[in-house]
């Protein structure tokens, strides 16, 4: 990936990211599995600045052509500050609508330190004077995807809006799930298939503006131009799967 997005806000300072993960489901319909990421800015993660997510599940079918995926994820950042880590849990609906595959998914994160408002502003966090230490905080993400294959083409065009609300500060790591407190993300893109491979180009944007991620900088800014990182960007991608 040319950026890692995490609902419309760069977690590689908008720069390259190297991902991988591996899922085992079982014919019941559980399933375990692990990605993980390379990060950069965006507050102190520590350790090895890699994400590290664990999840599981079940789906299963609930009516002819719907499934329903229920589990949690565990982010983890190996090596960095012990508050730094949060589970999620995850309810996710999805089938087919026409030629479209559709997808509608809802995540609730309860009080965690690391969701917390523990800095009020970047001024706090870089002074290293918690405002509120130990303060908890959770975080509600809803989210639709969609994506229609064009015949007798190796084209899928995809697309994704999310709605976010959590906590308007910076966390333990000097982030912020939800960094506003609420916003909306969406992506509008499409992939090629070639062999083995998928290319990719996504836009991306949020609806964060300026005024309103201020007090959250120079955490929330390219350290390349000093620019918001969750602005309008176009996102590059060369994957496989097997």
């Amino acid at each position: 990936m040319t950026d890692y997005r995490f609902r419309g806000v760069s977690q590689t300072d908008e720069e390259l990211a190297v991902q991988g993960g591996v899922t085992v489901s079982h014919a019941s319909g559980a399933y375990v599995g692990t990605w993980a990421s390379n990060l950069a800015g965006w507050g102190t993660f520590g350790g090895s600045n890699t994400e590290l997510d664990i999840y599981g599940g079940y789906a299963a079918e609930v009516t002819p052509g719907v499934k329903l995926d229920v589990g949690l994820t565990w982010y983890m950042y190996p090596g960095g500050a012990d508050t730094t880590d949060f589970a999620e849990p995850y309810v996710k609906l999805s089938g087919d609508v026409g030629p479209a595959s559709v997808l509608v998914g809802v995540a609730y994160a309860p009080k965690q330190r690391a969701l917390g408002r523990v800095y009020y502003d970047a001024d706090a966090y870089n002074a290293g004077v918690p405002d509120a230490p130990g303060k908890k905080s959770d975080n509600f993400y809803m989210w639709a995807d969609a994506s229609s294959a064009i015949p007798e083409t190796p084209l899928t065009v995809k697309g994704h809006i999310g709605y976010s609300n959590g906590n308007s500060g910076l966390g333990p790591n000097g982030t912020s799930v939800a960094p506003t407190g609420s916003y909306v993300d969406w992506m509008l893109g499409a992939d090629m298939a070639v062999g083995p491979l998928t290319l990719g180009i996504a836009y991306i944007d949020t609806d964060i503006s300026k005024s309103e991620s201020a007090y959250l900088y120079p955490n929330f800014a390219s350290s390349k131009d000093g620019s918001q990182i969750a602005g309008a960007t176009v996102v590059f991608s060369l994957g496989a799967s097997f």
